[in-house]
């Protein structure tokens, strides 16, 4: 048999996509599942973005693009990044790419020598570490206290860095947490970049998501110096239901965009360019959509919340932002059903899953274990049999 490379056999697979996976599979086998294991919006993307996109085809806009991105979605980008962010960018500093993931990959191949550290908060996105991996660097957990709504405070970070660290993550607001950084906390982290001399990567997907009057600030806005040292990561996903698209961008200093540009024309040239044609719809088109999405999400979130807290052993930190929350299970640890014992977050997933036929993200794929995560990127009646389910699971523990 012919060996896989060491660089290659060392990369985990992602524990959501393989979760939704399993979903997914049993529901076409019959079986009723509840999932609340995808970061996906379950809304439809606006009908003036699918419009753009079938124009596009009638004119047959079907050929190579640059492989930075349409000029005109450059352009858009940076549009809204100064008129949403306050940020200032030229197209030549927009890199265009297969989803903010992708985005995520040029970055850390652009910034990391092999052995680089990556300061990364905690609990983190299953892909982070992974991708740092991919580009030979080492990523450095700093897990956040529930006490300070899991965010990973700057002495914290400050602690963590040695001669190695390179790079300091950001993700706010945040998955799996739904923590949102203020402009107070991001200045205090931008201090640091500029002491320790590191570069920041700005993961800012979910920027529209936030609730109860919390707000989101690029760190990239702090100060001019600031912005030099970072590479803002945003996509089209999450805020305009368009995940299948796979639409994500960086904004950089341009000697950084280049150097993404050059890696990203041998490796997969162009993002798919009816999707392009569709995100500069999406970007210059009206918003009504967007923020009935968001005013939907707030008012499931209250309640998977509220379904959380009312389950004995079950208990959360509230999300500010994104439409996740991580469910603390770890006073169940120790129960059991069927001569099986709950005595981490996978297990409880697999029999959660065996039993209830309710489908959660274990938390140790994010470095928690004593969480779970669930999506309220669902409908509220799921949400409501969900936990009809997920109560009668736990009431039945022993």
């Amino acid at each position: 048999m012919i060996k896989v490379s060491s660089r290659l056999a060392a990369v985990q697979g992602s524990v959501t996509l393989a979760i939704d996976a399993k979903a997914k599979a049993m529901k076409a086998e019959g079986i009723d599942v509840i999932g609340f294991g995808a970061g996906e919006p379950d809304f439809n993307t606006p009908a003036h973005i699918c419009q753009a996109a079938k124009d596009a085809l009638d004119q047959g806009k079907t050929r190579y693009t640059p492989a930075a991105g349409e000029p005109a979605l450059r352009k858009a980008i940076c549009a809204k990044l100064l008129r949403e962010n306050g940020l200032e960018y030229q197209p030549e500093q927009i890199v265009v790419s297969n989803g903010a993931k992708h985005s995520l990959f040029n970055a850390f191949q652009a910034l990391l020598e092999p052995g680089d550290e990556v300061l990364v908060p905690g609990p983190y996105w299953v892909s982070y570490p992974e991708l740092i991996r991919m580009a030979g660097g080492v990523p450095v957990i700093v897990m956040g206290e529930p006490e300070n709504g899991f965010k990973a405070s700057v002495k914290q970070l400050r602690a963590a860095i040695t001669p190695r660290t390179r790079v300091v993550l950001l993700n706010s607001p945040n998955n799996p947490n739904g923590y949102v950084y203020t402009r107070q906390e991001l200045e205090g982290i931008a201090g640091l970049l500029e002491e320790y001399d590191l570069a920041c990567v700005s993961d800012e997907i979910y920027e529209y998501l936030v609730y109860e009057g919390a707000s989101h600030v690029s760190i990239a806005s702090i100060s001019p110096e600031t912005k030099e040292r970072t590479i803002v990561i945003n996509g089209m996903s999450k805020a305009y239901a368009m995940t299948g698209w796979r639409i994500g961008y960086t904004a950089s200093p341009a000697h950084l965009a280049k150097a993404m540009t050059n890696f990203q024309s041998h490796s997969t040239s162009n993002a798919n360019s009816i999707a392009q044609y569709a995100a500069i719809a999406a970007l210059r088109g009206p918003d009504l959509e967007l923020r009935g999405m968001v005013c939907e999400f707030a008012r499931r979130r209250e309640r998977i919340c509220q379904l959380i807290d009312e389950t004995p052993g079950l208990s959360c930190v509230r999300p500010q932002g994104a439409f996740y929350v991580m469910m603390n299970i770890s006073s169940l640890f120790g129960s059991g059903i069927d001569s099986r014992v709950v005595d981490s977050s996978t297990s409880f997933t697999e029999l959660l899953l065996e039993h209830a036929k309710v489908a959660v993200v274990p938390g140790a794929g994010f470095g928690a274990d004593a969480f779970v995560r669930l999506s309220y990127a669902v409908s509220m009646e799921t949400i409501e049999e969900g936990f009809r389910r997920i109560r009668a699971f736990v009431e039945a523990l022993t």
